[in-house]
């Protein structure tokens, strides 16, 4: 019998992207999907046939620098408060009148679950990072020197959500919490995933979902040298200083260099561009992957599984507490190496890339997770698990 579902999600591509392979599948299969997002990712919603519920959500800008400062955590508690107010009320006037038969709700865009409860409807939890549990957290799992991250601004959080929650006359759901749904979806393998032995029935870790985007055209110019990828993913990017280190590093070296510097940089301000580098605003993430020797990443999740995919080491350059987490487990599992943003130089950057790139060891432990990563059923493991689940 064919179902409706409704998918609700903040308008950021690390979130978006990995559920529209999912997306595609469900409606490949004959049911029907409306998508719950801001005008960001629409246009990406609205290419796979899904019927767009355009929400007010657009995410604060992070401006320039590469920390989590408390001044950030307070601009993103103010969007989570401000966007739970404007966009919960659209959604539950949307749905009430045509109802789905569940919500697919994005782990960090807690108003899904509120309108599944409001709705006594199915839970699906969408989650494109490390899960968590009754016996782990990813908030506690922050490394060392981010109380801030870990304290008082999660109490305000959880204050002011259950305040706004309060106002809407609907259960109060926080970001980053270990409330669980009915059935979760979670974008990476049980093997990345930190204790994912206590995990149960209830999570399909369903690996990445690439779709399309993996088959997006890009060559590199020279196809003989080794090619060396450099990206900061989509939030926080605007790095300037980090771009201009990253020329000095490889301007006299073999590399064939792809950089993405994302749509906040002005590449006149760089300088003079290495004739072995291509520097763009963005790259076909995928494409590029499947030339490259070695990934300079931040390790957001979906970068992250992407390089695994492709079976591409990691060279991690962390900004944000998760992303300090992805890079610590990819460290662990000797998937390669994590830096010290704070205190890198151009000569440690250079060294740990050729270090990685030489090391049997680790390209032998990439490609084994490459064979699982590819192994965990993808889009249609997950349209599978939802079908049963609603059965």
């Amino acid at each position: 019998m064919k179902k409706h579902f409704a998918f609700v999600s903040v308008p950021a591509a690390g979130h978006v992207n990995p559920t529209l392979p999912l997306v595609a599948e469900l409606l490949r299969r004959g049911h029907r999907v409306s998508y719950a997002v801001g005008r960001a990712l629409a246009p990406a919603v609205r290419e796979t046939g899904a019927e767009l519920v355009e929400l007010p959500t657009e995410l604060p800008k992070v401006g320039r620098g590469g920390q989590l400062t408390a001044e950030r955590m307070k601009m993103m508690l103010d969007f989570f408060c401000d966007d739970l107010r404007a966009s919960f009320p659209l959604l539950r006037r949307h749905f009430q009148d045509d109802p789905p038969d569940a919500v697919c709700a994005d782990m960090m865009t807690p108003y899904g679950r509120m309108l599944a409860e409001e709705l006594n409807l199915p839970a699906i939890v969408l989650m494109p990072s490390m899960a968590s549990n009754e016996q782990f957290s990813l908030r506690e799992a922050a490394p060392a020197g981010e109380e801030e991250f870990r304290a008082g601004v999660f109490e305000e959080m959880n204050a002011r959500i259950t305040e706004v929650a309060a106002e809407l006359g609907v259960r109060p759901v926080m970001p980053f919490q270990p409330d669980s749904g009915e059935l979760n979806l979670v974008f990476l393998p049980r093997e990345f995933q930190l204790a994912g032995e206590t995990f149960d029935e209830r999570y399909r870790f369903i690996g990445p979902l690439l779709g399309d985007r993996d088959q997006q055209p890009w060559q590199p110019r020279d196809p003989q040298a080794p090619l060396l990828y450099i990206a900061l993913g989509t939030a926080f990017n605007d790095r300037p200083d980090f771009y201009r280190m990253c020329l000095a590093a490889f301007a006299e070296s073999p590399w064939q260099v792809a950089m993405s510097t994302g749509h906040d940089v002005d590449v006149a301000e760089l300088g003079p561009i290495p004739d072995n580098f291509e520097v763009r605003a963005s790259f076909p993430q995928p494409a590029v992957l499947r030339h490259a020797s070695v990934f300079v990443s931040h390790t957001g999740m979906n970068s992250t599984m992407e390089s695994l995919h492709a079976g591409v080491p990691l060279v991690a350059v962390p900004q944000m507490p998760e992303q300090f987490i992805n890079a610590g487990r990819a460290e662990e599992l000797g998937l390669g190496r994590r830096l010290d943003p704070a205190a890198l130089t151009a000569e440690q950057l250079r060294a740990a890339v050729d270090e990685v790139a030489a090391d049997s060891g680790i390209r032998a432990n990439v490609e084994k997770m490459r064979e699982i990563v590819r192994s965990c059923g993808g889009a249609v493991a997950g349209a599978d698990a939802l079908e049963n689940h609603l059965a």
